[in-house]
C-alpha cells in the first residue's frame, strides 16, 4: 500500500488531476443527489397505490404529483450540473497540461525518442474526452447501486437476491470485457497509427515516388500494414460485439425474471401487484450504471492507455529548469573532453574533443560526410541530448543558461532547412512580434530583400509547410535571414551554401564578412573550400575526432599535397 501511495505522489500527471479533487467531489455530490432522487418514481408509485387509491383523494394526488415533478426537476438539474462541470473540468485540465505535454513532446523529438511521440496530443484529447463522457458518469453512479439493492431487499428478499445476481453477472461481463478486449483494441489502434504514419512519411516524398514509379510497390507495403490493422480491428470489434450482445441478453432476461419473481410473490399473497412494476424500475436503476460502465469500458481502456503514455512521457521529460540569465554572451565556445553519443550506436559520434572557439572569429569546419560536423553544431547550440564532458559559453556551462533568454543571442541555419507554415516575415522574425525594421534589416544582410519584394505579396507571402512554396535556394536564404535576425552573437551555419547559386553564395560571403566585422562568432560548416577564405580558424574532423585545428593561413601548408617526384632527363 505504501508503494502505491508513493507512486501517486511521484506521478506528475496524477498530481495535476488531484488539483481538481474539489471539482470531482462536487461531481460526486451531484451524482449522489441524482441517484437518491432517482428513487422518486418508485416512491411516487408506492404512495399512489397506498394513499391515493385508498383515500381516493384528488388533492393528495395533486400534491404528490407536484412534489414528484419538483424532485424530477432537481434530479435533472443535478445531472445537468455534473455534466457541465465535467466538461469544464476537462477544458481546465487540457489548459493546465497542454503546455507541459507540448514541452515534453518537443523534448522527446529533440532527444530523438520514439517518433510516434506526436500521439501525445491525441492522448491528452482522449483523456479529456473520456472525463467528459457518460462513462465517467457511470463510474460515479456505480457506488449507488447498493442503495437500489437495499430497497429491493426491503420489498422482498427474493427480489433482492435476483438483483444481486444480476449485478454480479454484469460485473463479470465487465471483467470479461476488460480481460479480453483491452489488448486487441490497443493492438488494433497501434497498427492503425503505424499504417497512417507510413502513408504520411511517403506523402512527404511524393515527387520522388511519382518520378521513379514507386507508387505501386509502396502501396503494396502499405496494404500489408493496413490489412494487419483491419484484421486486428475486426477481431477486437467482433469480440466486443459478442460481449455486448451477451450483456443485453442478461439485462433483458433479468428484467423478465424479476417480473416473474414479483408475480410469484403476488400469487403467494406476500405483496401487492404494484410491487412488480416498482421492482422492475428499481432493478433497471440498479443495473443501469453497471451496464453503462460496460458500454464505456472500451473508452476507459483507451483513456487509461493514453493516461499511462502521458505519464511515461512527462516522467521521462520533466519540465525544464529555468536556468540563469548571465550577461549578454560574447560567443566564446569551450569544449572539454566532449563525447557525443546516440542510443543504439556503439561508437560515439564525437570522441573526446577539447577545443576553444574564440569570440568574434569565424570558425570553418570541414571533413568527410559522417565525421560529426552537424552533431558538433548541435552540441554547440545545446540541442544534442547525449553528451559527456563540458560545453561552456563564455566560461559558463551551457546548460546553466536560461534557454528562453539565450535563444535570441543564437542563430542557427541547419543543413536540412525547414521553414514553418506562415509568412516570410513571421519566419524571419522567428514567429515573435514582427518588427518590420528588424525583419527588413535581416533580409538585407542576408541578401534576400530584393528577392522577397519580387514575390506578389512581398513579406506577407506564405512559405507553406516546411517552406514547400519556395525553392531550395530561396528557403536557405530566408533561413539565413532568420538565423541572423536581431543580431545574435553566436551563429552556426551548417552547409549554408549547399543550394545557392553564384549570386546567393556571393550574398552569403557578404553576410559572413558583415558578421565578422561586427564581432560575431560564426561556426561555418561547409564542403566548399573556397568559402573558407573568410575563416579565421579551420577545424578538420574525421571519424568524430580532431584531425587538425588551427589558423587559416596554416591550413594550406598542413594539407598541401606533396609535389610529384621530378623525372630525370633521358
Amino acid at each position: 500500500m505504501t508503494k502505491i501511495f508513493s507512486f501517486f505522489r511521484r506521478s506528475e500527471l496524477v498530481a495535476s488531476l488531484a488539483a481538481f479533487k474539489r471539482e470531482f467531489l462536487v461531481v460526486g455530490f451531484f451524482s449522489m443527489v441524482a441517484n437518491v432522487l432517482a428513487l422518486a418514481p418508485s416512491l411516487y408509485m408506492l404512495q399512489l397505490f397506498d394513499r391515493v387509491m385508498v383515500s381516493r383523494s384528488a388533492l393528495t394526488l395533486i400534491a404528490l404529483s407536484l412534489i414528484t415533478l419538483f424532485l424530477f426537476a432537481m434530479m435533472a438539474f443535478a445531472e445537468w450540473a455534473r455534466s457541465r462541470l465535467l466538461v469544464r473540468l476537462g477544458m481546465r485540465m487540457d489548459e493546465a497540461l497542454g503546455n507541459r505535454v507540448f514541452g515534453a513532446t518537443f523534448e522527446a523529438r529533440l532527444n530523438r525518442a520514439d517518433p510516434a511521440v506526436a500521439r501525445s496530443f491525441y492522448d491528452l484529447t482522449n483523456v479529456r474526452q473520456f472525463l467528459t463522457s457518460n462513462g465517467v458518469i457511470g463510474f460515479f453512479d456505480v457506488p449507488w447501486t447498493p442503495i437500489y439493492l437495499v430497497v429491493l431487499f426491503l420489498l422482498h428478499p427474493l427480489l433482492g437476491w435476483i438483483s444481486v445476481l444480476g449485478v454480479v453477472l454484469l460485473a463479470f461481463m465487465a471483467w470479461l470485457t476488460q480481460r479480453y478486449t483491452a489488448q486487441p483494441i490497443e493492438q488494433a489502434r497501434d497498427a492503425g497509427i503505424q499504417a497512417n504514419q507510413y502513408v504520411q512519411s511517403k506523402l512527404r516524398n511524393a515527387e520522388v515516388v511519382e518520378s521513379m514509379g514507386m507508387l505501386g510497390d509502396l502501396w503494396q507495403h502499405w496494404l500489408k500494414r493496413h490489412q494487419h490493422h483491419l484484421r486486428l480491428a475486426g477481431k477486437a470489434h467482433d469480440l466486443g460485439h459478442r460481449i455486448t450482445d451477451t450483456t443485453k441478453f442478461l439485462r433483458y432476461s433479468l428484467q423478465s425474471i424479476i417480473l416473474g419473481a414479483g408475480a410469484l410473490v403476488v400469487i403467494n399473497g406476500e405483496l401487492n401487484p404494484w410491487v412488480i412494476i416498482v421492482g422492475n424500475i428499481l432493478l433497471g436503476r440498479a443495473l443501469a450504471p453497471v451496464e453503462l460502465a460496460i458500454g464505456s469500458w472500451q473508452g476507459f481502456t483507451s483513456a487509461r492507455t493514453s493516461f499511462l503514455r502521458l505519464e511515461a512521457l512527462l516522467a521521462a521529460h520533466p519540465g525544464r529548469a529555468e536556468g540563469v540569465f548571465h550577461d549578454v554572451p560574447k560567443g566564446e565556445i569551450q569544449l572539454e573532453n566532449l563525447v557525443a553519443t546516440v542510443p543504439g550506436r556503439t561508437e560515439p559520434i564525437l570522441q573526446g574533443l577539447t577545443l576553444t572557439f574564440p569570440a568574434g572569429e569565424v570558425i570553418g569546419m570541414v571533413g568527410p560526410s559522417g565525421s560529426g560536423k552537424s552533431t558538433l553544431a548541435r552540441v554547440i547550440l545545446g540541442i544534442w541530448p547525449n553528451i559527456e564532458g563540458a560545453v561552456r559559453l563564455d566560461g559558463e556551462p551551457l546548460a546553466s543558461w536560461s534557454r528562453q533568454e539565450l535563444g535570441p543571442y543564437l542563430g542557427y541555419l541547419p543543413q536540412d532547412v525547414q521553414l514553418f507554415d506562415g509568412t516570410i516575415a513571421e519566419n524571419i522574425a522567428r514567429f515573435g512580434p514582427i518588427e518590420s525594421e528588424k525583419v527588413i534589416r535581416a533580409a538585407q544582410l542576408a541578401g534576400v530583400h530584393d528577392m522577397v519584394l519580387r514575390f506578389p505579396r512581398g513579406y506577407d507571402t506564405t512559405a507553406g509547410v516546411g517552406g514547400s512554396y519556395l525553392s531550395g535556394g530561396q528557403r536557405q536564404r530566408i533561413a539565413l535571414a532568420r538565423a541572423i535576425y536581431d543580431d545574435p552573437n553566436l551563429i552556426v551555419l551548417d552547409e549554408p551554401n549547399s543550394n545557392l547559386d553564384d549570386a546567393g553564395e556571393a550574398a552569403l560571403m557578404a553576410t559572413i564578412k558583415h558578421l565578422k566585422a561586427n564581432g560575431k562568432t560564426v561556426v561555418l560548416i561547409t564542403h566548399r573550400l573556397n568559402i573558407l577564405a573568410i575563416a579565421d580558424r579551420i577545424l578538420v574532423l574525421r571519424q568524430g575526432a580532431v584531425q587538425w585545428y588551427g589558423l587559416r593561413q596554416d591550413f594550406a601548408n598542413a594539407f598541401r599535397a606533396p609535389a610529384p617526384p621530378q623525372q630525370s632527363a633521358a
